[in-house]
C-alpha cells in the first residue's frame, strides 16, 4: 500500500494527533496531514493512501475562499519557503503539509448543522432537540432545517468520544462573548461554503470548525469543510427521509456499523475494496469543490 512516511526525524514532535502529526517550530507549527483514518474517534489500522493530501489541499482551497470573511493561522504551504529543518523532508510534506502561526486553541469545536443526521438526528428522535436546541415537530432523517443550528461538542483525545454540548456549557468553557462571537462566525462561514457548494452540486449537511487566539484576534485553524470534517451529499442523489450517498468519512462509519462493531472491540482491518471507494469519495469532493483534478487518478498497489 503506497502511504508516505510521514516521521521527520531530530525535529521536536509536538503532538501526534489521530490524523496529523504538529512539529513545533518556535513561534509556528508545521502540520502534516496524515493518511491515517479515525472513526468514532479511534485511529484505524488502515490508512487510506493520498488522504493527507486531499484533505490538506482541500482546507487550503477552503482557507483562500473564507479569508474576506476571517484571518486564518496559513503562513505557507510552499515547502520552499519553509525553514531549513523543514526542506530536507520535501518528498514527505510536499502536498500534505502546511506552516502555520501557533494559535491557542479553544477547547471546543464548533459545530453547524443545516441538515438533520447523525449524532443530531438520534438525538432529534428521542427528545425533539439537538445540544438543548428545541426543533419543530415532524422532522424527518436529512431534511434541510429552516435555518442552520450551532451545536458545540467537547474535544475528545484518541479513544474518548467527543460529546455534544448546550451553548450554556460553552459558555462556561469558553466565556460569553467569545461563546457568541464563535457561534456568529461559525454559522456565517458554514452559510458562506454552503451557498458555494450547492453551485457545484454539493450539500455541506454540517460541519465541525476550530478556531484559536493568535495575538488577541480570533482565527480559523485546523482543518476546514473537508470530508472528515463535514457531511457531503449529492444534489443528485439527496432524498428526505433516509441516509444519504456522501462523499464524505460517513462511509467508513457506515461499513463498521455494518460490522456491528464497537470502539471497545478489536479494530478491524479495512477491505481494499472500502479503502479504494473511500479514496474515490474523498477524491471526488476535491475535485467537485476545487474545480481541480486531483493528481492521483486511481489507487495501484494496494
Amino acid at each position: 500500500m503506497v502511504v508516505k512516511d510521514t516521521n521527520l526525524l531530530g525535529l521536536k514532535l509536538l503532538k501526534k494527533g489521530k490524523v496529523r502529526d504538529i512539529y513545533d517550530y518556535g513561534d509556528s507549527l508545521l502540520i502534516i496531514s496524515t493518511d491515517r483514518i479515525s472513526a468514532f474517534d479511534v485511529v484505524l489500522p488502515t490508512p487510506i493512501p493520498y488522504k493527507g493530501e486531499i484533505l490538506n489541499q482541500l482546507s487550503l482551497f477552503w482557507f483562500d475562499f473564507l479569508k474576506g470573511s476571517v484571518d486564518n493561522h496559513i503562513i505557507t504551504s510552499d515547502v520552499n519557503d519553509y525553514p531549513d529543518e523543514f526542506k530536507k523532508y520535501k518528498n514527505i510534506l510536499e502536498y500534505r503539509s502546511v506552516l502555520v502561526r501557533k494559535a491557542k486553541p479553544f477547547s471546543v469545536e464548533c459545530i453547524v448543522r443545516g441538515y438533520i443526521s447523525g449524532s443530531g438526528w438520534k438525538e432529534y428522535k428521542k427528545t425533539g432537540t439537538i445540544c438543548g436546541i428545541r426543533l419543530k415537530e415532524g422532522l424527518k432523517e436529512s431534511d434541510k432545517l429552516d435555518e442552520p443550528i450551532f451545536t458545540p461538542s467537547t474535544k475528545a483525545d484518541e479513544g474518548e468520544h467527543d460529546e455534544n454540548i448546550s451553548f450554556n456549557k460553552m459558555i462556561d468553557i469558553v466565556g460569553k462573548e467569545v461563546a457568541y462571537i464563535l457561534k456568529e462566525l461559525s454559522i456565517n462561514l458554514y452559510i458562506k461554503a454552503r451557498d458555494y457548494a450547492l453551485t457545484k452540486g454539493i450539500i455541506i449537511a454540517d460541519t465541525k470548525l476550530e478556531f484559536g487566539l493568535y495575538k488577541d484576534k480570533i482565527i480559523l485553524i485546523d482543518e476546514v469543510f473537508t470530508p472528515d470534517s463535514s457531511r457531503f451529499w449529492p444534489m443528485d442523489t439527496y432524498k428526505p427521509g433516509e441516509s444519504q450517498v456522501s462523499l464524505d468519512k460517513q462511509y467508513i462509519r457506515d461499513y463498521l456499523i455494518s460490522l456491528n462493531w464497537q470502539s471497545s472491540d478489536t479494530i478491524p482491518e479495512l477491505p481494499v475494496d472500502v479503502v479504494r471507494n473511500t479514496f474515490q469519495k474523498y477524491k471526488q469532493a476535491y475535485e467537485i469543490l476545487t474545480g481541480k483534478k486531483f493528481r492521483i487518478e486511481v489507487l495501484e498497489n494496494i
